[in-house]
């Protein structure tokens, strides 16, 4: 989960967003990560990974 300061947007534009879901895919591809429950908002998400594998710190890098 991450928020944005003082409930600040976390997004600028448009294509911010996309980024987001477009590097967490790519993330997920290179990982095996899975993605469950999420929520994508103008000033937070919320992010429920399992991962298979310890490989937290390799994906988050």
């Amino acid at each position: 989960m991450a928020r944005g300061i003082l409930r600040q947007t976390i997004s600028h534009d448009e294509e911010n967003p996309l980024l987001f879901l477009r590097t967490l895919a790519d993330a997920c591809e290179r990982t095996g990560w899975r993605v469950h429950p999420w929520v994508l908002m103008s000033n937070y998400y919320h992010l429920f990974l399992e991962t298979l594998e310890p490989n937290l710190v390799a994906g988050m890098s």
